[in-house]
């Protein structure tokens, strides 16, 4: 896992290499133990390296090819690479290191873009053709590794890299905040659009790769998921999550460094950490907390079981309020999801005792693994009556105050591409217009945003929808990239073994059924990991990584630290405060549960803070 930061075309009259120099110092983070640069007229790239595989001096970075005519600055993991290594042995090509990477800028001059076709892991990365005078740039199949972009500087150069801060000390770089990103955020939790809060900063999208030449982008997709459901029995499909998945986690722990997992209480992780059979695992938990909020005794219970040495943290509320500017300075862009909070402490214990972690994200998005995902029993109930009543019935409800009923009857009369978002919801969309003021209105509808991926997944069934929306958005836009920033925030890599494009191909043959079966989710996965965990951690309900923000924001001492927010200044600039303050005394008093409304403007102003004030 490394870090990388490069631009091109700069006409500023400063010496590159210093900047180059500043701009690495930045994401040194994720890759403390050593720099490379490589700069000529057209062309300056940085990278830090965190060692993973091949600890010696030749597989640092940037890596070049036999003549020196491509060079490569990568970021993350080829797990097939001594597969491919052998393939361009044959070939012609020859080796100076054992890594992944030589095997990346091989591939390129072999295959040229179809190299990615070939690639199963977690990448991004960027290749300066000397011969071509092209820069080519690429990132993985689910967006497990993050790529942004820019050409919003004063000389027009083009910026790239492996996080945002970098930019920021790049003399070219126009600092703005992008107006439009914040009235989705409130309701998405995450920054979901291409275009970042930074104006002209924009993520490449998963599965995309990118021709940079002269001025000139042209960016173009390689992958897709693509749900074809294949008509086979429980025990085939069983048996292929078995050895799909167990190849998979054999490739996700190929390491010359210590690996662990990390473990909750859950299915996924636990199931990784079952096949992995790691000699540490990590778990944290809440202070003061028991049940939901602290899973940290099943985690030690099921260590237990496989004999394996269990590390856990239990953190407090005081040290979560002081972490969360540090914590978005990683995330680069707000993010409310308040699970990213006990990860970064997580994080922070697994770097004590390991260098690579697996993890199981991925597995409730392609697996289908969401409650939202099934129907409640009194939903279906309701179904039976004909969607033209269902529908004239949502109308009227629309029109009506907002309660438990009203909100039924709506949403029993609206089809999935009106309802469903992906896994957050936070503010709805009428009341985030009325907290705005003028200037921060314009961003675009979360419908305007859905609909755009519901136009790629048309004819399928509900179920189907919802995961691919889930895919496309929540996956990278929050849940990956939280596992990125707050691991790398303390030198670690994170693996997800899920989200491998060999178990994506067989989760996408899953009939809907053995996804969301009548009886509970991620059925078909669920009955395969049986063979290797107790029956009772297979089928434990989803909790996810519940943080008791709504407790603590009804404790004295909270409540006038977030107060103490919402009237600053800074509030004022985008919300109407005397809204804010409202929904905090609300929340405070017990009368309504506005905890997540609050934590998401909160989170802004501290992200704001931390970026436009003090940076």
């Amino acid at each position: 896992m490394c870090g990388f930061v490069g631009f091109a075309d700069s006409r500023l009259d400063v010496d590159q290499v210093s900047i180059i120099k500043e701009m690495m110092d930045t994401i040194v983070h994720r890759g403390p133990d050593s720099g490379g640069i490589y700069s000529d007229e057209e062309v300056t790239l940085g990278f830090r390296r965190l060692k993973i595989i091949d600890m010696s001096e030749v597989a640092s970075q940037p890596m070049y090819n036999e003549d020196k005519s491509c060079v490569l600055v990568f970021n993350g993991e080829i797990y097939n690479y001594q597969e491919l290594r052998e393939e361009l042995l044959q070939r012609g090509h020859t080796f100076e290191s054992h890594t992944d990477s030589e095997v990346i800028i091989h591939a390129y001059e072999e295959y040229g873009v179809e190299l990615l076709q070939k690639l199963r892991g977690m990448f991004a990365f960027a290749i300066w053709d000397t011969n071509k005078e092209t820069m080519f740039l690429a990132r993985d199949h689910f967006g497990i590794k993050p790529l942004y972009y820019t050409q919003n500087t004063s000389d027009e150069s083009f910026l790239f890299g492996s996080e945002i801060k970098a930019f920021l000390k790049q003399p070219a770089f126009k600092k703005e905040l992008n107006k439009d990103a914040l009235k989705p955020y409130l309701t998405f939790q995450y920054s979901v659009m291409d275009e970042t809060f930074f104006k002209g900063v924009f993520k490449l999208k998963p599965g995309h790769y990118m021709i940079y030449n002269k001025g000139s982008l042209s960016i173009q997709p390689y992958w897709d998921a693509n749900f074809e459901a294949e008509e086979n029995s429980l025990s085939y499909y069983v048996d292929q999550i078995k050895s799909t998945i167990k190849d998979s986690v054999d490739y996700h722990q190929i390491s010359d460094v210590k690996v662990g997992s990390f473990l909750s209480g859950g299915i996924d992780s636990s199931y990784i950490t079952a096949l992995l059979k790691p000699n540490k695992t990590f778990s944290v938990g809440f202070q003061d907390y028991e049940g939901n909020f602290n899973e940290t005794n099943l985690a030690k219970d099921l260590s237990d079981i496989l004999n394996i040495d269990n590390h856990k943290k239990l953190v407090t509320a005081d040290e979560c309020f002081e972490m969360l500017p540090t914590i978005q300075y990683h995330m680069d862009e707000p993010q409310s999801n308040p699970s990213s909070v006990p990860l970064y402490f997580l994080a922070e214990l697994a770097s004590k005792h390991v260098t690579v972690v697996l993890s199981g994200e991925g597995a409730d998005e392609i697996f289908g693994g969401y409650d939202w995902y099934d129907t409640t029993p009194a939903m279906k109930k309701y179904k039976i009556l004909p969607f033209v009543v269902r529908r004239s019935l949502s109308l009227i409800s629309s029109k009506l105050p907002k309660n438990r009923i009203t909100s039924f009857v709506k949403k029993g009369g609206q089809r999935v591409e009106e309802r469903f978002i992906g896994q957050a919801h936070v503010f709805d969309e009428t009341d985030a217009l009325a907290l705005l003021k003028d200037d921060y209105k314009q961003g675009p509808s979360v419908r305007s945003i859905t609909d755009q991926v519901y136009k790629q997944i048309r004819g399928k069934d509900d179920i189907t929808k919802m995961q691919y929306v889930d895919l496309k958005l929540w996956l990278p836009g929050d849940i990956l990239l939280k596992a990125d920033k707050m691991s790398l925030a303390h030198s670690i890599e994170l693996r997800v073994p899920f989200l491998d494009k060999e178990v994506m191909t067989l989760a996408s043959k899953l009939p809907t059924e053995l996804r969301v079966h009548p009886s509970q989710t991620k059925y078909a996965l669920r009955t395969a990991a049986k063979e290797v965990l107790p029956e009772e951690w297979a089928n434990r309900p989803k909790v996810g990584f519940p943080v008791p923000i709504r407790h603590w924001l009804r404790q004295e001492k909270y409540y006038k630290l977030v107060k103490e927010m919402f009237v600053s200044e800074r509030a004022k600039l985008f919300f109407h405060t005397d809204e804010l303050l409202k929904y905090l005394d609300e929340h405070f008093a017990g009368k309504q549960n506005y905890a997540r409304y609050i934590w998401t403007v909160y989170v802004f102003l501290i992200w704001h803070k931390t970026f436009f004030e003090q940076a």
